[in-house]
């Protein structure tokens, strides 16, 4: 059962917003992702903008950045009972995160759906305050966390990216990326080139603090 603070009139949107592409290429949850991934970036950047009245528009970027990452959305996945009911297809190896991330977006893009923006605005808050709050100082995002680390380690030298081949399907693309620095290397995939290269960074600096 999912633990959330809604009753939808229409319970099918979140079977629709539960249904990965793997198990029906026609009717599932990418378009609920795609408005879900919109709320969800408005409702936290008006919160943060009320949380954090004396911080500047990169700071407040910042946060947002963390707050929204595959990471916060596949936690929030697991906090929410989203892991345990969204139905997939194969599993990709490495892509579990991405797939409750998604799935997770759908369902607020159902929400939205369903009873309008106040509505999952309630839901989202209600969930990412506390994540926020428990945020003290600014977070860097990883990869310049990882540029300032390399940099300080290594005598002034820079993180290397590449961009490897697109994988998946034309229409929903998987992107990798390998970082490599200080004799070490790590690669990652995301729905994008930036989410891809952050999540290398996140990786490479997890190697290089041991």
């Amino acid at each position: 059962m999912i633990k959330l603070k809604y009753e939808f009139q229409n319970p099918e949107l979140l079977n629709l917003a539960l249904t990965q592409s793997g198990v029906n290429a026609k009717h599932n949850n990418e378009r609920l992702e795609f408005i879900g991934d919109r709320v969800l970036g408005l409702a936290v950047a008006a919160m943060l903008y009320e949380m954090f009245p004396n911080e500047n528009e990169g700071d407040l970027a910042r946060r947002h950045s963390v707050l929204v990452s595959t990471e916060t959305l596949a936690h929030v996945a697991a906090m929410v009972g989203i892991d345990k009911m969204v139905r997939h297809g194969h599993m990709t190896a490495g892509r579990n995160d991405n797939l409750y991330a998604d799935a997770t977006e759908a369902v607020f893009g159902a929400i939205f759906m369903d009873g309008g923006f106040n509505a999952a605005r309630d839901v989202i808050v209600d969930i990412w305050r506390d994540l926020a709050a428990a945020e003290i100082s600014v977070p860097k995002d990883a990869k310049t966390a990882l540029q300032e680390f390399v940099q300080r380690m290594d005598n002034g030298a820079l993180p290397v990216y590449e961009y490897l081949s697109a994988t998946g399907a034309s229409h929903s693309p998987v992107f990798n990326v390998r970082v490599s620095a200080m004799g070490h290397s790590a690669t990652a995939s995301g729905s994008s080139k930036k989410a891809a290269s952050t999540a290398a960074a996140e990786q490479l600096l997890k190697i290089l603090a041991i």
